[in-house]
């Protein structure tokens, strides 16, 4: 479990998040959602060590991750895996290569080892034979999945997605989305995903977190989004046209 306790950050005196507090379960997919400018990926880069939080705390299964040195942090960054956003695969490396990145930072495995490890997560995430292909041979959904691939060659105890569905399709949306869900359980890891597709949040979520302006706002788990009975959680999902269509039906029953 991550835990998330009073966390600060300001930028240039302007404070981002202020006092957050927030939980993320293991074996579930924990998603974060909020308008943009909210303070979201900045809570999703304070918590993999990217930005230093001013205060408070970030634990990892009881480890305060704000307390450690940097070698212990290091011991805790290969138990993580990241999706970024759009994938960031290196364009000038194979895809084979791009999964194989990780295990050549973190672990003293054999030329041997690292390619077998690769090639279990490419088959795990459908994308067998491509080893050998660069990125931009690949559509956008099988380019995620290499993403993903990469993502969990360390066999992370924690996966970190960062609006995994941009610049998608919806029907690769949702193959993204079902695969997230399908590793999360599969593997028990506590995965956090920053999104602002409420399809993705109505189909997968097991838990939410509703930042507004840096304030850990509302949490709790998606079949109670609908009825929070928080205003500007309620003026954030309708402001979406599935979200409009989806409530008179909700009030009507």
């Amino acid at each position: 479990m991550i835990v998330v306790e009073g966390v600060n950050k300001t930028f240039n005196e302007a404070q981002i998040l202020k006092n957050v507090e927030a939980k993320f379960h293991p074996g579930k997919v924990n998603m974060v959602i909020g308008k943009s400018g909210s303070g979201k990926t900045v809570l999703l880069k304070s918590l993999v060590g990217l930005h230093k939080i001013d205060s408070g705390s970030i634990t990892f299964d009881g480890r305060d991750f704000t307390k450690m040195r940097t070698k212990e942090k290091i011991a805790i960054r290969k138990e993580v895996g990241m999706l970024f956003q759009g994938g960031a695969l290196f364009d000038s490396s194979t895809i084979e290569e791009n999964v194989i990145y990780p295990l050549d930072m973190f672990t003293n495995f054999t030329k041997a080892e690292k390619l077998k490890r690769a090639n279990f997560c490419l088959e795990r995430v459908n994308l067998t034979g491509v080893n050998k292909q660069f990125p931009s041979e690949l559509s956008g959904g099988m380019q995620k999945r290499a993403a993903i691939a990469r993502a969990i060659a360390l066999n992370p105890k924690y996966l970190f997605c960062d609006e995994p569905n941009s610049g998608l399709d919806p029907q690769t949306a949702i193959v993204i989305d079902k695969l997230i869900q399908e590793i999360t359980k599969e593997y028990g890891i506590t995965t956090v995903v920053n999104t602002h597709d409420m399809n993705s949040v109505l189909a997968g979520a097991d838990s939410v977190v509703f930042i507004f302006e840096g304030h850990s706002w509302w949490h709790g788990s998606r079949t109670d989004l609908l009825d929070s009975g928080n205003p500007e959680l309620d003026d954030f999902l309708f402001s979406s046209e599935l979200m409009r269509r989806i409530r008179p039906t909700k009030q009507h029953k």
